[in-house]
């Protein structure tokens, strides 16, 4: 399929509709759970949505971009972080380098209209057309770069019969859960027939957590920022997306439970696990060889007392399993769900804290090659995330997508499926020769059935 490439009609920033007070013009300091991050890209998610048709002359996309930047600039008085920049304070006596959220320097989010000659059905493929990465803006920053670049930039592209909406927001700033966050009140603040957005269902919580007999304020172990920064060009990996419907993910849950004589493997756990043993055998790696399963866990619930899913930030961590590929492949489904349900289940209060002292006591920031391995699985994002609760007054969203960023073999996108009912999409990024063995995978095609 050939794809003219996404032409970029205009850019501008949108700023708070509302004047900082002295309160939020604070600096705002950034956590263990976001400083080790700084080399990571930003976080790339969007959704495709039909144009009303044609029938429907009252639909102007003029109009329709208007109300976007006025209700973005409505949403932005409550998530105002967004629209600021990170800035570094260096001192000489006592030694110190705080990097820190700045709202006082606020230029605003990025805000960018772009047209592209495809269609929704050209973007609905199975496999991923690049020109999907053009749908967003910030293809090479990484969250470093947030103290030039915005924190947030926003692209509408607009399709023959489609818009996309694309979100390209610094990893530091937000996770998952804070960005969708961030487009269901958009969202709400759009359809909402009170266009200053007083009001929204759920306000931010912008308080950063802080464990208990430590500063808020982290200074790194650095005088400047050549000693960590550290930038990585992955291989171009293939795309494409798989379908496990409701009944699908039932029949996996309840294999997974059975198997291990229990009811506490969960549907994304199973489907993990699925994921996990299906890619590691397409790899064909030697019996005695590591393999690892990686997965993004929300550390909200995990301390104690819990944050509130309103906490806006990044407090995500990564939970992992390693065993080798002759023990993952010699047992069944239900074994490799196991290990990483008590890898969850051992992720509690005590263990995050502990890694935090940990953390404090060596400040690191990670190299993103060293966070790799050859046989790994990497599983991100969420089926509960809820993607198509964001309408923008053009209905449900056809499909949810992603951009280039933070991609490589063995990365896993987890998103819900459309039709709800716990059913989910998984967006499979592997190197060419292991994407076509897993379309002949016997388990993981047999799995796809209802």
């Amino acid at each position: 399929m050939t794809l003219q490439k996404v032409k970029h009609i205009s850019e501008c920033f949108v700023r708070p509709q509302n004047d900082l007070s002295q309160d939020t013009k604070q600096p705002i300091y950034l956590t263990p759970f976001e400083l080790p991050y700084l080399n990571l890209n930003y976080s790339q998610k969007g959704l495709l949505f039909a144009k009303p048709p044609p029938e429907n002359q009252g639909f102007s996309v003029t109009v329709f971009l208007e109300h976007l930047r006025h209700s973005l600039s409505a949403t932005l008085n409550h998530f105002y972080p967004l629209a600021a920049r990170l800035a570094t304070r260096k001192e000489e006596n006592p030694p110190s380098y705080v990097i820190y959220i700045d709202p006082e320097n606020s230029p605003g989010v990025k805000f960018v209209h772009a047209t592209v000659d495809a269609t929704v059905s050209d973007i609905l493929a199975p496999d991923v057309h690049l020109v999907v990465h053009s749908f967003f803006d910030l293809n090479d920053a990484i969250s470093h770069d947030g103290h030039t670049l915005p924190l947030l930039s926003i692209q509408v592209t607009e399709l023959t019969d489609g818009i996309f909406i694309g979100g390209s927001v610094n990893h530091i700033l937000a996770d998952g859960t804070s960005f969708w966050h961030f487009m269901a009140a958009w969202s709400e603040i759009f359809r909402s027939k009170e266009k200053n957005g007083d009001c929204i269902s759920r306000t931010p919580i912008l308080k950063r957590w802080v464990l208990e007999g430590y500063s808020p304020i982290t200074s790194l172990p650095f005088k400047h920022h050549n000693e960590f920064i550290h930038r990585i060009e992955n291989p171009r990996v293939k795309e494409r997306f798989f379908h496990f419907s409701s009944v699908a993910v039932s029949k996996l849950k309840a294999k997974a439970n059975e198997e291990c004589n229990m009811q506490k493997i969960s549907s994304l756990q199973a489907v993990s696990a699925l994921l996990w043993r299906c890619v590691t055998r397409v790899r064909c790696q030697p019996p005695n060889n590591e393999t690892v399963c990686k997965f993004v866990i929300n550390n909200r619930c995990r301390v104690n007392p819990p944050l509130s899913d309103d906490y806006f930030g990044n407090v995500v961590d990564m939970v992992k399993e390693t065993t080798t590929v002759e023990d993952l492949m010699s047992h069944g489904l239900g074994w490799a769900a196991l290990k990483m349900h008590q890898a969850v289940k051992n992720h509690d209060d005590a263990a995050v804290k502990k890694w935090v002292e940990s953390w404090y006591k060596n400040p690191v920031v990670y190299k993103l090659n060293g966070l790799l391995h050859p046989n790994i699985v990497h599983i991100g994002s969420s089926p509960r995330f809820d993607m198509y609760g964001c309408e923008f007054g053009l209905g449900k969203a056809v499909a949810a997508r992603s951009g280039v960023a933070n991609k490589a073999d063995g990365k896993m996108t987890m998103y819900p499926g459309r039709e709800g009912g716990g059913s989910m999409d998984v967006e499979v990024c592997l190197l060419p020769e292991y994407m076509m063995a897993l379309e002949c995978d016997e388990e993981f095609i047999s799995a796809l059935k209802e």
